[in-house]
């Protein structure tokens, strides 16, 4: 029976992905493919090694190793009120419906380092509803959670951040918001007030509370098709009746088993309406 390197790097690829998840019960079995194989191949070239097994072994006998593996699966690609349309049509369309509720609660899923999560704190305090909103910004990843955690950001990206502000419909001056210190800022510490940060596993953990808005975007198309709908039955699962799902710009609930479910609130622009 003839097998190729290929299918010898699958079998590998198998055996690393079960035994984290086994032994320290991290899941990345359903993570798309090639995106845990680069990241892999990445780690094992990291720590001066030659094969998946090599990396199975060290990960498995020395703990620092596989925190080092789990930043790297870990995808941290954000900005502030990054694709601004999203976020203009959120504030036009959607920020009426939460003014019709006495307390607001939004989950905001794979927060990364929390640039969004502080643009949404920032566009709900101009419309008046911050005071009344919970905001709970979760990730798999503690060391970017602390990141999310500081408020402190490079000070380069600014330029860009305030563009995308002002193109989703920003209000005041961007820099109302943050203090320069060195060569980063600081956002005001009065926009986390009102936000929990705390770990969740996408993979492996449960709903906890129920959700006026659930916010995940740009996180699913690393998953394959079988978590991407596992993922989907836990925010359906999560969001009130009428809630709304926003997703980003390269992700779908087309293929979603519950896809009649929801209502498209703005054709292309990922933000979906619970009806069923």
């Amino acid at each position: 029976m003839d097998f190729s390197s290929d299918d010898l790097e699958r079998l590998e690829m198998k055996l690393l992905l079960e035994g984290i998840y086994n032994w320290y019960g991290y899941d990345y079995r359903n993570y798309a493919y090639n995106t845990v194989k680069r990241r892999v191949w990445h780690r094992i070239h990291a720590e001066k090694l030659s094969t998946i097994t090599g990396l199975l072994d060290k990960v498995l006998h020395d703990v620092d190793c596989l925190k080092r593996l789990v930043a790297d699966f870990s995808i941290n690609v954000t900005e502030m009120f990054r694709d601004p349309v999203f976020f203009l049509n959120f504030r036009e369309q959607v920020v009426p419906l939460l003014r019709t509720y006495p307390s607001i609660r939004i989950w905001h899923a794979g927060c990364s380092t929390g640039e969004e999560v502080y643009s949404m704190a920032i566009l709900l305090s101009e419309e008046g509803l911050y005071e009344k909103t919970k905001i709970y910004a979760t990730d798999i990843n503690s060391d970017v959670l602390k990141i999310a955690k500081s408020g402190v950001f490079p000070l380069e990206n600014m330029r860009k951040y305030t563009n995308n502000y002002m193109l989703a419909g920003g209000k005041k001056a961007f820099s109302d918001y943050y203090n320069v210190k060195n060569n980063g800022v600081k956002f005001h510490t009065n926009l986390v007030r009102n936000i929990i940060f705390a770990q969740h596993n996408l993979a492996t953990d449960q709903s906890f509370n129920e959700f006026h808005v659930v916010l995940c975007r740009n996180v699913l198309i690393y998953f394959n098709k079988t978590l991407q709908k596992k993922v989907h039955q836990l925010f359906y699962e999560s969001l009130c009746m009428f809630g709304i799902l926003g997703l980003g710009d390269k992700e779908t609930i087309s293929y979603m088993d519950r896809a009649d479910w929801y209502e498209e609130i703005i054709v292309g622009q990922k933000l979906y309406k619970k009806v069923k």
